[in-house]
């Protein structure tokens, strides 16, 4: 099992920054995929960013391309969202995911399917 734990999410103006951040514990020797998911009131789950961690490979939705940054911590299985440029449709919940034994496609081809979840953190950009 793995037990992920998002933090760092906040209410900011549109323009700001925010960084979120995703610890990974438990089972982790074999996680080499993790990622950030958001859903908005009334919309489905949305894949926003992967990293794959064997190699460093990342994956962003279109949306936030040029405006977040997904990195890997120097220590364990942690990584982070910077957010940059934020705008009020970035308003949501966003997750943390991780899968084990991923394949790189299948980690960065933008339909990932995580194993394990975190329990969210809300991000509210304000017009």
């Amino acid at each position: 099992q793995v037990q992920l734990v998002e933090s760092g999410g906040g209410s900011v103006e549109a323009g700001g920054s925010l960084r979120l951040s995703c610890v990974a514990s438990g089972d982790t020797w074999s996680t080499n995929c993790m990622g950030w998911f958001r859903q908005a009131p009334g919309k489905s789950r949305e894949e926003v960013a992967t990293l794959y961690i064997d190699d460093g490979g990342t994956y962003y939705v279109d949306s936030v391309k040029g405006r977040f940054t997904i990195s890997q911590g120097n220590v364990g299985k942690t990584i982070f969202l910077q957010m940059n440029s934020l705008k009020p449709e970035d308003t949501a919940k966003y997750y943390c995911a991780a899968d084990r034994f991923s394949s790189r496609l299948r980690c960065l081809d933008g339909a990932f399917g995580p194993e394990y979840w975190g329990l969210g953190t809300q991000v509210t950009v304000s017009a």
